[in-house]
């Protein structure tokens, strides 16, 4: 039972190898991942409730459902993350995968004016890129964080942080988000990314996070 398991795991994992955009090399992607967990975790639950007799089928009967359902989150956010990097690519705005969340960075000196909380204009077209893959990857929470450099009081930048969230939360809303999807917050200078005490790091905490969460895992 023990080399099966293996074996399950082995061939999910060979299956789902994906080349990075960016690096031209060979990694395991997030489905793979999700469809090797699931395929082990549903051989073991097969072969538990099975008789000893029919434990090998009921192994393999487990991984193949284990699998499916393992990879499906993974494969959603895989494609997700893919349709988001062709529409931002050049504007700005970093996209992050972490597991099976996707992180959207957006640096405020291209999202807001100094001390200001209105999204800037010309920011506008991103966002309604944003917005589209968003309608169309229905399955998934925004969380949205405003951050702000130290510089200035501490329940000033708290204000500032919050009002830059709930703007761009709003923007998103106003393109066809619904808005039992999105929630904003705003975390003031806490969770600063670079030391303060330079003007890069400065601008660098300086921005307005978007967390995209799977509505099921």
């Amino acid at each position: 039972m023990k080399k099966f398991l293996i074996a399950v795991a082995v061939f999910g994992l060979a299956g789902c190898m994906s080349t990075d955009p960016y690096t031209g090399e060979q990694q395991v992607s997030n489905t793979a991942k999700g469809t090797g967990i699931g395929a082990v975790t549903g051989a073991i639950i097969g072969a538990a409730v099975s008789s000893s007799d029919d434990r090998g089928k009921g192994a393999l009967i487990g991984a193949a459902s284990g699998a499916a359902v393992g990879g499906g989150v993974g494969f959603y956010m895989d494609r997700q993350e893919a349709a988001l990097r062709a529409k931002l690519e050049g504007t700005g705005v970093r996209v992050v995968r972490e597991g099976d969340n996707i992180r959207l960075v957006m640096p405020s000196s291209i999202t807001f004016g100094v001390d200001r909380y209105e999204v800037r204009p010309e920011f506008y077209a991103t966002l309604e890129s944003v917005a589209i893959v968003l309608k169309e990857f229905d399955k998934t929470n925004i969380r949205i964080a405003g951050h702000t450099d130290s510089t200035g009081s501490a329940e000033y930048n708290q204000t500032l942080s919050e009002r830059r969230a709930s703007s761009v939360g709003q923007l998103l809303i106003t393109q066809g988000i619904m808005s039992g999807r999105v929630w904003t917050t705003g975390y003031g200078e806490r969770y600063a990314i670079a030391s303060n005490d330079t003007d890069a790091g400065r601008q660098a905490n300086r921005r307005v996070e978007l967390e995209l969460v799977p509505t099921q895992r």
